[in-house]
Formats: structure tokens, sequence, C-alpha cells
């Protein structure tokens, strides 16, 4: 799955470590997203389109 997570974070100027505190995942985690080896359980994905201000699809793509 493909996803604009890196882009959105960088826009704001947060670490992997940020984001991971913000999301209540491990900055593990976060890097496995922005590589694409894990696609993210659909509660989290929720949490990153809230936390962004954007519609999932937005963010996640095929």
């Amino acid at each position: 799955m493909n996803n604009r997570l890196k882009v959105l974070r960088a826009e704001r100027n947060w670490s992997q470590a940020d984001l991971a505190d913000q999301l209540g995942v491990s900055r593990q985690t976060i890097n496995a997203l922005e590589t694409g080896r894990y696609d993210p359980s659909l509660p989290l994905a929720f949490r990153i389109a809230h936390l962004f201000g954007r519609p999932i699809e937005s963010i996640f793509s095929e």
C-alpha cells in the first residue's frame, strides 16, 4: 500500500519518533509504514487520518 505519511510528517517538521508518540506506536512502526513494509490496521489508519485532518483515502492508496 502506498502512502503519503513521510511527506505529511515532513511538512510538520515531525520526526518519526514525534509521530509515533502522538499515535501511540513505536518509531519502528512509523518507519515500516513509510517504507511500505507494513499496512496499518483500520483503527491506526483512522488515527493517522484524524491527526493529519485528512480523509484516509488522501493518505493511503493501493
